[in-house]
This record gives C-alpha cells, sequence and structure tokens, in this order.
C-alpha cells in the first residue's frame, strides 16, 4: 500500500525580535543602545528642562520684587536719598553706566582670582590632611582653630599689609572661600569607601597611591559641593575688603556713594553685585556639571 504524500505547509515566518535588525521597533530595557542620532540624549534633555524651569523661576520673582519695590515707594513716598524707586536706579545704570561697568570688571577679576587662589588652597590642605593621621591630627585644627577668627576683623589687617590694590581683596576673598574648601575635600576623602582601600591595599598600593588613586578622586564630590559654596561667598569677601579699603570696585563705588547720599547709585551697584555672584554661582555649577562624572549623566 502506497501513501500518499500530502504538500508541505507553508512554513509562516517566525515573528521578529524587537529591536531586531530591520524592524523599526527597539527594546525598552537597552538603556538607550539601539537610540537613533536624532533622539534626544536623557541627561541632556533633563538638563536642559531644569535650566529652563530655573530661569522661569528666576524671571517670575524678580518681577515679583521689582512690582512690590514700585508698590512700596508709591505708597510711602520716601526721599530718594533714603529709599530710591526703580525709575532713580535705572537713572543712575544709565548715566554712569560707563563707571559702573569699570568697577564691575575690577570686582569680577577679584573674585576670579581669588576663587582659583582659595580652591587650590583648600584643595592642597585637604590633601596633606588626608595624606597620613599625623598630618590630620596636626593641621586640621589649626585649620578649624583660624575660623574662630572673624574673617572680616583681619580685612584691615590686609589692607595694610598687602595695599589697597586688588592683591588685600584677592586675599580676602580667598580666605573667606579657603576653609568651606579645605574641610568639605578633606571629609569626602575620609569617606571613601573603605572596600576600595582595602582592594587597593591587598594589590600592593602604596600610600601615596592610595591618595592619588583612591581618596582624591574618590573626594571630588566633596571638593565639587565645597567650590558651589566657594562660588557664592567669594563676591562678599572681595567686596568687604572693598569697603574697608580700595581705589576702585563695586565696594569702592558703594561707600563713595553712601557718602554722598547718592543711594540710587548704591543700589545700583548692588543690583550688579548679585548679577555677579548669580554669574558665578551658575558658572561653578555649569563647570561642575561639565567635568565632574555622574552616573545618571
Amino acid at each position: 500500500m502506497v501513501r500518499r504524500l500530502t504538500p508541505a505547509r507553508a512554513i509562516a515566518p517566525a515573528p521578529e525580535r524587537a529591536g531586531a535588525p530591520g524592524t523599526d521597533s527597539a527594546p525598552h530595557s537597552d538603556g538607550g543602545a539601539h537610540r537613533r542620532p536624532d533622539d534626544p540624549v536623557p541627561g541632556v534633555t533633563r538638563r536642559r528642562r531644569t535650566a529652563g524651569t530655573v530661569a522661569l523661576r528666576v524671571a517670575t520673582t524678580l518681577a515679583l520684587l521689582l512690582a512690590l519695590w514700585w508698590g512700596l515707594v508709591a505708597l510711602l513716598e520716601p526721599p530718594r536719598y533714603v529709599f530710591p524707586g526703580p525709575a532713580d536706579v535705572w537713572d543712575s545704570y544709565v548715566r554712569q553706566w560707563p563707571m559702573l561697568l569699570r568697577n564691575t570688571a575690577i570686582t569680577a577679576a577679584e573674585i576670579a582670582i581669588g576663587l582659583a587662589v582659595g580652591l587650590a588652597a583648600g584643595a592642597a590642605t585637604a590633601l596633606t590632611v588626608a595624606a597620613t593621621p599625623l598630618a590630620r591630627r596636626l593641621v586640621l585644627p589649626v585649620v578649624v582653630a583660624t575660623q574662630a577668627l572673624p574673617v572680616f576683623a583681619i580685612a584691615p589687617l590686609l589692607v595694610v599689609w598687602l595695599g589697597y590694590g586688588m592683591a588685600s581683596k584677592i586675599a580676602m576673598a580667598g580666605l573667606i572661600i579657603y576653609f568651606p574648601v579645605a574641610t568639605a575635600y578633606a571629609e569626602a576623602m575620609a569617606r571613601v569607601d573603605p572596600r576600595l582601600i582595602d582592594l587597593a591595599r591587598i594589590a600592593g598600593a602604596s600610600r601615596w597611591q592610595l591618595l592619588w588613586r583612591i581618596r582624591a578622586p574618590g573626594g571630588l564630590p566633596g571638593l565639587a559641593a565645597g567650590a558651589k559654596v566657594a562660588a557664592t561667598v567669594a563676591p562678599i569677601g572681595a567686596v568687604v575688603g572693598e569697603w574697608v579699603g580700595a581705589s576702585a570696585g563695586l565696594g569702592f563705588v558703594m561707600v563713595n556713594a553712601n557718602a554722598r547720599s547718592q543711594t540710587g547709585t548704591v543700589f545700583a551697584a548692588l543690583g550688579l553685585l548679585a548679577l555677579l555672584a548669580l554669574a558665578t554661582r551658575a558658572l561653578a555649577d555649569a563647570l561642575i556639571d561639565r567635568l565632574l562624572w555622574r552616573p545618571d549623566a
């Protein structure tokens, strides 16, 4: 008996897997491995959205403060030399803009150089403290003790020692940021994961290799936090130095204008100082976000 052979059934093609070559679909759990070139990077998109939100909030806050200021002046009608209105301050900007711009540039230079000096000195002190337990016991108490003296009380001495030029203001800005940078970096290096230290020691790392390969990189988030604080308070140090004794700068402008009852000029200088402080902090945040690696970036 001969069995009849039936034609073979057409075999349906197997469904293509998500994310296979030649398909439009992509798996959802690949972490962006198959992201198209024109797709936005999540970290960049998040940062742009955050920057836009912050800018909107700042603009809204400034508008509300300006409206409140204008309303108080219109309601109370104080003398201009006591509490000038927005129009008076704007008039000071228009009439004295070249002078204000020149002194703003001087204060900005003092802040920038003071930041560099304070960051370098604070980081060097923190590395010294982290080098050996003996250095930590000897150096750290001295650093803490120096902060018992008000930094502002040293400003007249700095002017006597360094003169009325930029040097005393740079020193003042550097001193006011030195302590937060040194302590933040030193504490961050002290809190490095001890398992990394043990693993490096098992691998035969020396004390200096532990410092430069493990502790110093591991403490960078602390240094970044200290740098952000430094960028916020450095303008205070520079302007206080200018108040004590200077021949130029926004602090010098404020002292002279206040002596002549030109309160509108004082407010104008304060506004420029606030913008300078915000710009310094924003620049520090941008540089830190760009240079410091983060897992979610």
